[in-house]
């Protein structure tokens, strides 16, 4: 007789039979495939910048290329106003600005996870407060917010960080708790208060489970606005001045003549690498938004 699983064996098991299938069906989706290799090769460049190239060559003090000159056999995209490689700046560019969209869009991500549960598990004045509370943060512009933030404290990536984190997740949290609701109107929670499930119960064991999956397909969309928010306020001039970013490149060339003097290898990759990015974690979120709702799959 074959021994009978205990109910934690059980339950992950299905969850890697369900993480199976979703991957299969994630595979379907060319676009989102697409998108999943191209940030799996710019990530790995990106992490691998300080083993492959030489941080030396960033310190102005210590190059010796031409200003503003064009991509030849010594620089393949030529170089910025100090001499220095563009390729090798957009390289590492991506380091700064793929860590900063991936923490501030985590900390968004959170916080409206959190606030989303909480309104929807609680109900009452607990909900009213929370949803006033996201409402004021939902009607005033992310943005204007970030710069307030990224002004009134110390310029730095934690700065930057805090500023996109903090005013980006209204969103989630009001996805979170629409989703919340649904999940609570489930008879298998009113099964698990009957049988003495406590808040705590309730919401980790039955309520984040059905969540997280929503919140994980958001979170990759949520990346892609972190990293346009985060070379806007690099554009702006209120990033890290000791790290090179894609918006803190685009800010140089735009304040030292690349425009006007025609210096095009200065503003492309830069734009481009922030396109590119964005794009692939777009169509990473839009095909798991459709592995992980049925009615976009066409299921009845």
């Amino acid at each position: 007789m074959s021994q009978k699983q205990s109910p934690s064996a059980l339950g992950w098991a299905r969850r890697k039979e369900a993480a199976s299938r979703a991957w299969k069906q994630f595979r379907a989706q060319r676009s989102g495939l697409a998108g999943l290799i191209a940030l799996g090769v710019i990530a790995a460049l990106a992490i691998l910048a300080p083993v492959l190239t030489n941080s030396a060559e960033l310190d102005v003090t210590k190059v010796t290329g031409p200003s503003l000159g064009a991509p030849s056999g010594d620089y393949l995209l030529g170089t910025d106003e100090n001499g220095r490689s563009v390729l090798l700046l957009t390289w590492w560019g991506a380091r700064v600005s793929l860590t900063v969209g991936l923490s501030a869009a985590l900390l968004s991500v959170v916080i409206g996870t959190v606030i989303g549960v909480l309104s929807a598990h609680f109900g009452g004045w607990v909900s009213a407060i929370l949803m006033r509370f996201t409402d004021f943060f939902l009607v005033l512009p992310s943005l204007v917010l970030a710069i307030a933030l990224s002004t009134v404290l110390d310029r730095g990536l934690f700065t930057i960080i805090l500023a996109i984190g903090l005013t980006s997740w209204p969103s989630t949290a009001r996805l979170v708790r629409a989703q919340t609701l649904s999940v609570e109107a489930r008879p298998y929670i009113e099964r698990a208060r009957a049988l003495g499930g406590g808040h705590t119960h309730v919401i980790t064991k039955h309520v984040l489970p059905s969540v997280l999956p929503l919140v994980f397909a958001n979170t990759t969309l949520a990346v892609a606005s972190a990293i346009i928010a985060e070379s806007t306020l690099s554009f702006l001039g209120l990033g890290d001045p000791t790290q090179v970013t894609w918006g803190s490149m685009l800010k140089s060339a735009a304040s030292n003549g690349a425009v006007t003097t025609g210096a095009w290898w200065y503003l492309l990759p830069p734009g481009l690498g922030i396109v590119a990015v964005v794009l692939a974690f777009t169509l990473c979120g839009r095909a798991l938004e459709t592995v992980l709702n049925p009615r976009l799959r066409g299921e009845r």
